[in-house]
């Protein structure tokens, strides 16, 4: 069945760095598009960055210029590099997959905590 496993999160003061991680099985990740969103409480659920299967990136913009979404289709691998950690990135962190031609479902992962102090 399929899996997006995330890891990677953890606890950093404010302006610090993290790399959180998806390690996706299952399916044919590279027919995927792929997406990290975030859930912070009392906030809705934000789209932090998408990929499409090009390789075509878009980011919220809060989070322009300090994040950077790849992807690896050879190790079926989703990351997000956070730099420049602010208090309002704390939340929980989910990479799923995005709907297209070759992806007709959605799918998501478990979710991994980062926390970011000041």
């Amino acid at each position: 069945q399929v899996q997006l496993v995330e890891s990677g999160g953890g606890s950093v003061q404010a302006g610090g760095s993290l790399k959180l991680s998806c390690v996706a099985s299952g399916y044919v990740f590279g027919n995927c598009p792929m997406a990290w969103y975030r859930l912070a409480p009392g906030k809705e659920r934000e789209l932090v960055s998408n990929i499409s299967i090009g390789g075509i990136k878009n980011y919220a913009d809060s989070v322009k210029g300090r994040f950077t979404i790849s992807r690896d289709n050879a190790k079926n691998t989703l990351t997000l590099q956070m730099n420049s950690l602010q208090t309002d990135d704390t939340a929980v962190y989910y990479c799923a997959t995005e709907r297209d031609i070759y992806c007709p479902n959605i799918y998501w992962g478990q979710g991994t905590q980062v926390t970011v102090s000041s």
